[in-house]
């Protein structure tokens, strides 16, 4: 990949940070920092005070640094930045801070050299990845303390604003987003075939995600999430045998509203694709050089959009898994499942079935919930009060990737539910996309009703197939592209 000034996609980021892909610069990018770079060390010689190159930082930006100490000060600013506690973040994340700061340096706003861009790439070329603790970072001023900690694997040194150009970014806050964005985007697909999977062995209809019906109410999130619960359950035997005769008016919210739910978070995704997408295209430093020379500081290092992203993402996140849950439990009682034994239990009172599966799932979701909390509502002042609001997006954005892990295994107890519940349909047949979800499962070793067994390792054989999309790539085969 070539980074260029202009700036990056999501997947760009996503394959960075996962698949290892190789980075380099433009000749652009050389070309716009060497010229950005050339107004800095004209400001450096000059006798006017400019914040970050011939001032101290935050609290001390009114001290003059001597010239003959400046080189030492950016040294300075990452040794003391870079104070961190906590267990390290992913991989993922620190290879999606290091391109993401890397970006920013290349649009030449941050007026470092080109040789410090090039010195960060080359972090993401062996083993060298420093270890990033969780927590050190408010958000705002950008995600300091994280990033101190990527400059601190930096041999070469640093020139006059360069040790802030390293660490005055949202690099943290936007890398979490982005991965969290694909992430969500998966398991909204993998929602879904848990909801046909549900709707299919709870008995319930296919009629209210008609496309004509759900029209009347367009929201495109809405419409796309109906439109792939029409395609998992078309053509199914199940479904088609209580068509007429059924007593039952309507079916549970959990069931009826999936797309309403489902669709108003792909709706929210949207949201915060477009503002993860501003960001990748947006230069984050202060102060900021522009091309004209002048050094101004700005706001832009504020968190907020980010953080504002990722809290709306965990309340969706929340809501998902609650409605989940909700279709669990509905198998598992007699007075709800329309004919299921009780827990879906080979043996009720001999054997338990899956009630302890719902258990762990409505853990899960208590977690989620208190996950949706919102890290934005939050501030903390710093810095003898010079940074008195500050957007907590870091946190915002660790507490995103929690809960989307209990996401996935949230919905791996449901397909785990459901496909135990399908089969208990038979001789009916479900529908060729349900049955695909259900095959899955079977063929990882999730083993259909019977007498009870350990169940733990089935769900988290399950909870692999939900979190790395195996699920849905087998329903796709047999179906097409879900939306």
């Amino acid at each position: 990949m070539v980074l260029r000034p202009e700036g990056l996609s999501r997947d760009e980021v996503v394959d960075v940070a996962r698949s290892g892909a190789r980075v380099e610069l433009s000749e652009a990018a050389l070309a716009t920092m060497a010229a950005s770079r050339a107004h800095v060390d004209a400001l450096a010689a000059a006798d006017q005070p400019v914040y970050g190159i011939s001032t101290g930082f935050g609290g001390l930006a009114t001290t003059q640094i001597d010239p003959a100490q400046r080189e030492r000060m950016q040294r300075s600013l990452i040794r003391s930045h870079a104070a961190g506690m906590g267990d390290p973040v992913e991989p993922e994340v620190v290879r999606a801070m290091v391109l993401l700061r890397a970006r920013t340096l290349a649009t030449g706003i941050t007026g470092a050299r080109p040789e410090l861009a090039v010195a960060l790439l080359r972090l993401l070329d062996g083993e060298r990845l420093p270890p990033v603790p969780e927590f050190g970072s408010l958000g705002c001023s950008g995600d300091l303390a994280p990033l101190a900690h990527v400059a601190t694997a930096l041999d070469l040194p640093l020139a006059a604003k360069e040790g802030l150009a390293l660490v005055n970014g949202t690099d943290g806050m936007l890398g979490m987003l982005v991965l969290a964005c694909a992430d969500l985007a998966a398991l909204l697909r993998a929602a879904d075939v848990a909801a046909a999977m549900s709707v299919e062995g709870l008995l319930g209809t296919d009629r209210p995600f008609a496309a004509d019906l759900v029209a009347l109410r367009p929201h495109p999130g809405q419409q796309a999430a109906a439109a792939n619960l029409t395609t998992l359950l078309a053509g199914s035997g199940i479904v088609a045998s209580h068509r007429t005769g059924d007593p039952r008016v309507q079916d549970a919210y959990s069931l009826r509203c999936a797309p309403q739910v489902h669709g108003a978070a792909r709706d929210a995704l949207a949201f915060a694709e477009a503002c993860a997408d501003r960001e990748l295209v947006s230069a984050i430093d202060n102060p900021v050089v522009v091309a004209d020379g002048r050094v101004e500081s700005v706001g832009n290092f504020h968190g907020a959009p980010l953080a504002h992203a990722c809290d709306l993402l965990a309340i969706v996140v929340a809501d998902v898994a609650s409605m989940s849950e909700r279709r669990t439990d509905r198998f598992l009682d007699t007075a709800r499942s329309h004919g299921l034994p009780p827990f879906l239990a080979h043996e009720p009172g001999v054997d338990s079935g899956l009630m302890i599966a719902q258990y762990t799932a409505a853990a899960l979701v208590s977690e989620c919930r208190r996950l949706a909390v919102p890290a934005s509502a939050d501030t903390v002042p710093t810095s003898a009060m010079q940074e008195d609001h500050v957007s907590m997006g870091w946190s915002a954005a660790r507490k995103l990737r929690t809960a989307l892990a209990h996401l996935a295994k949230v919905l791996a107890v449901e397909v785990v539910t459901a496909g135990r519940g399908i089969d208990l349909r038979a001789p009916l047949a479900p529908a060729p996309g349900t049955g695909a979800a259900r095959d899955a499962l079977r063929a990882a070793g999730v083993d259909g009703p019977g007498p009870d067994r350990l169940v733990a390792p089935e769900l988290a054989l399950a909870a692999d197939l939900v979190a790395t999309g195996a699920i849905v790539r087998a329903v796709e085969q047999e179906v097409g592209p879900l939306a």
